[in-house]
């Protein structure tokens, strides 16, 4: 038998492969670009940028990069972004790319596969080539993330940069000039000195692409750190000097963060850090992005001159400023990445992401820029929305921490049922919970507050070196400062589908969310940061301007009826729609039916929905007999 069986083996290879079915078989795919390797590059990359126009948005870019051998040769644009943790970077806006030799072009051809890799071949005896292309900045949100308008110019350099494939980009040196329009002052945690252009001190790659560059017309910088301790700064540029000013008392609450933060988060490894804030409707935001000494923010022209109106916004700036230490500093293992075209993964999202905010909302508090009772509501809004993502019924916090390969640059129709990044809001919840724990295994002698010292705090003052952690070593530094079962704690909120492991922090820190007829100002401003009022306690509707629908709760009252997003509410009960009307037949203890005349795909209906109930807006109440362990989580730090 064992012949026989040898014979038919034999057989068969000889027929060569068998397949499945009948039809066309793939083909190779084209071999991928050279690994990357811990290993010195020799010599330095020059760049020049020219980002002076700012009326066609189009920034002309020249790079000489030495030849490390002849032969075969893969040049990298960035892919993966540090802002998204996603693969978000556009292949589309590197146009007019020419490559040379000793002064002649090279032919070059992109991968059929990876878009951002351009292979060529190299003569023996090149010792440089010389590269020119354009990045052309979108004009609108439409087209993309808008870099440059005639008042402020940004410079992302992962945008105007081509490197060589096989090195990891830390081990590339890189030696940077910068053109900037006629009278612009410009901010960056780079080392430079201005002339005619601005010239950058020789750094790495790495370094490079987490230091851009804000430059604008109006400029201003002030002072936030102590005497005696890093320069840390805040430059604000604008189209205007009114709205780069900033008053004495927030200038005050600002330099209360950063002292606050240091109380927190005592190690010092930055030489200098910049906050970079453009004060801007057109550019990307309100929002920021991290990096090691800076950070890259925006907010509306008027965040200073009306700041009363911008209670959501507040903690940004403290936000990206932990950053500096937990993403940057330290980073999980799994989103760490040798170059800028390697993926990243997120599995620990709620921790570089999650406890960041944790610290944002309450570095906000500590320092005054919300008061305890603005930081309650927020607390309180912010509870609300993460117990209204139905989609937790089947999608996990933890498998949420795939949304940024997920959802980055896709809108979601049913946002509450699919999730996305929830990370961050119950990440809030989910370290409340943690702080909440630590303070009752220890008699409330320790916080979290210990936890971050000795987790962000470790290592040399003035290493900017990045060091990586794990699941597990998150767990046992915990164990460090509170004995207890962590991994078990953890998981069970990270894997959980019940909604009460959301808000028991909460309790245990001494609150209980309760909802009221009566709306706070912080969900009053949230609902206008989303350009929408929020109906979703009665009936399941948060509708826009224009009466647009802008979300339909899954499994809520119109939801039932057939509402999608994307409808608009022409009459309410056979009136008009206003905001108003709809609010004040929805305030009853019992409200009745409602009569909503909608159109949808051009088809107008009246449908009547009975409400859940009445409005009711979320709160936070003091649960008496207990620790007030959130007030002590809350006070400033002397």
């Amino acid at each position: 038998m064992q012949g026989i069986g040898r014979l038919l083996v034999l057989a068969l290879i000889a027929a060569g492969p068998a397949h499945a079915s009948e039809g066309p078989q793939p083909l190779p795919l084209p071999l991928p670009a050279p690994a990357p390797r811990d290993v010195p590059f020799k010599g330095s990359i020059g760049l020049a940028v020219d980002a002076t126009d700012t009326a066609q948005r189009i920034y002309r870019v020249h790079e000489s990069i030495p030849v490390q051998s002849a032969g075969p040769m893969t040049l990298l644009y960035p892919q993966w972004e540090t802002g998204s943790h996603a693969p978000t970077a556009s292949a589309t806006a590197l146009a007019g790319l020419v490559i040379r030799a000793q002064g002649r072009p090279l032919t070059w051809q992109r991968d059929t596969v990876n878009p951002f890799a351009f292979h060529l071949d190299v003569p023996s005896g090149v010792t440089t080539l010389d590269i020119v292309f354009e990045f052309l900045s979108p004009f609108s949100a439409r087209q993309g993330l808008v870099s440059a308008t005639p008042d402020i110019v940004t410079v992302p350099w992962q945008s105007v940069v081509l490197y060589p494939a096989g090195w990891f980009v830390r081990n590339i040196p890189v030696t940077a000039r910068l053109t900037l329009p006629p009278g612009f002052g410009y901010v960056t945690a780079l080392e430079s000195r201005s002339g005619s252009s601005v010239e950058f001190n020789t750094t790495s790659l790495e370094a490079l692409v987490d230091s851009p560059v804000f430059a604008g017309r109006h400029v201003e910088r002030y002072e936030l750190a102590a005497a005696g301790d890093a320069p840390v700064r805040l430059t604000t540029l604008g189209g205007n000097a009114d709205d780069v000013t900033v008053d004495v008392k927030e200038q005050e609450r600002l330099r209360a963060m950063v002292q606050q933060a240091r109380k927190l988060l005592p190690t010092r490894h930055y030489d200098h850090y910049d906050f970079m804030l453009a004060l801007s409707d057109t550019l990307p935001g309100p929002g920021g992005i991290e990096q090691a000494q800076s950070s890259s923010n925006v907010l509306p022209p008027d965040f200073f001159r009306n700041n009363a109106n911008y209670l959501v916004d507040r903690d940004l700036l403290a936000h990206e400023f932990v950053h500096s230490w937990n993403g940057r500093y330290r980073q999980p293992a799994d989103l760490w990445s040798a170059t800028f075209n390697e993926p990243m993964r997120g599995s620990l999202l709620w921790v570089y992401e999650g406890q960041t905010e944790f610290w944002g909302r309450v570095l906000a508090a500590r320092a005054g820029l919300r008061s305890r009772q603005e930081t309650l509501d927020a607390l309180a809004v912010g509870a609300a929305g993460v117990l209204g993502q139905s989609g937790r019924e089947w999608k996990s916090l933890q498998d949420s921490t795939n949304d940024p390969l997920i959802a980055a640059g896709h809108p979601l129709s049913w946002r509450d049922w699919q999730r996305r990044e929830d990370y961050y809001g119950e990440g809030v919840f989910l370290w409340l919970a943690v702080d909440a724990e630590i303070r009752k295994k220890t008699g409330d002698k320790k916080s979290l507050d210990d936890f971050a010292r000795d987790f962000f705090g470790s290592g040399q003052e003035g290493d900017m070196t990045t060091s990586t952690y794990t699941f597990d070593d998150v767990c046992t530094a915990l164990q460090r400062v509170a004995a207890n079962d962590w991994p078990t704690f953890l998981r069970s909120r990270l894997d959980s589908h019940d909604a009460a492991r959301v808000t028991d922090g909460l309790e245990q820190e001494g609150y209980r969310l309760v909802f009221d007829a009566t709306p706070g100002e912080y969900f009053r401003q949230s609902e206008i940061d989303a350009g929408a009022r929020d109906f979703s306690s009665a009936i399941g509707l948060t509708v826009g301007k224009g009466g647009i629908v802008k979300a339909v709760s899954w499994n809520g009252p119109a939801f039932h009826m057939g509402f999608a997003p994307g409808a608009r509410i022409d009459a309410v009960n056979g009136v008009a729609y206003r905001p108003e009307l709809l609010e004040d037949a929805l305030k009853a203890a019992r409200p009745s039916p409602v009569r909503l005349t909608t159109t949808t795909d051009g088809r107008t209906s009246t449908v009547a929905i009975q409400p859940a109930g009445p409005l009711r807006y979320p709160h936070l109440q003091r649960i008496e007999g207990t620790p007030d362990r959130l007030s002590a989580l809350l006070a400033a730090r002397r």
